[in-house]
């Protein structure tokens, strides 16, 4: 079993890099979020164009996350969030990672060696939610204190949102390059010859009437 930690954002590097894989961490302060492909494109056309952006990212802890969000009178309320996919966004995150210095990123599925990479060198770690736990990620909502680009739809948009006690997340990808996404690829491709041998014998077992093996 790892440690518990809670990061208060915003944090330092030196919070990020003692962080171990397996390490449990729930989350206070401010946050971004975002569940849109276009958003991240939106993003790195800015920074190729050298648009500034409505939400400063320095330094945040940037998260792949949707949510069901209600606009009456002005007043942009989200009332649950889930995570979503995070290797949609493989292609951009690398460049995102490095240009903000995000301190972490997460949502659900992981990310690739690319982007592992780039949190190495910047001092960042991935943060594993919970899939299909809205109900104890949501309760973590106190308030929503910025929304950007409102020409988008709503989960699409960059919110910023402070929260409390968001979590338990996992650390599954550290700030020195570890990541349990390929370890467990590489211990997949290790025991595949052993399954399909053992596969194997069990259909000839099966055609020839023998069912001792």
């Amino acid at each position: 079993m790892g440690n518990t930690y809670t990061l208060n954002f915003p944090v330092q590097e030196a919070d990020i890099r003692k962080l171990a894989l397996g390490d449990m961490v729930y989350l206070d302060g401010e946050i971004v979020m975002t569940a849109g492909l276009p958003t991240h494109q939106r993003i790195v056309r800015c920074l190729e164009n050298g648009t500034e952006l409505p939400t400063d990212l320095t330094n945040a802890g940037f998260f792949h996350l949707g949510s069901y969000n209600t606009e009456d009178d002005g007043v942009f309320d989200v009332l649950y969030l889930n995570p979503t996919t995070s290797t949609r966004f493989n292609e951009y995150m690398p460049t995102l990672i490095r240009s903000f210095g995000l301190r972490a990123v997460g949502g659900k599925g992981g990310l690739d060696r690319a982007c592992a990479e780039a949190m190495k060198e910047v001092g960042c770690v991935y943060l594993s939610f919970l899939g299909g736990g809205c109900t104890v990620l949501s309760e973590a909502i106190r308030e929503v204190t910025s929304v950007s680009w409102n020409d988008m739809i709503s989960h699409y948009r960059i919110v910023k949102l402070r929260v409390e006690q968001l979590g338990p997340l996992t650390v599954a990808i550290d700030a020195h390059g570890n990541s349990l996404y390929d370890n467990l690829q590489e211990d997949a491709e290790k025991a595949m010859p052993q399954i399909l041998a053992d596969l194997r014998t069990a259909r000839e077992a099966a055609a020839s009437g023998d069912t001792s093996r």
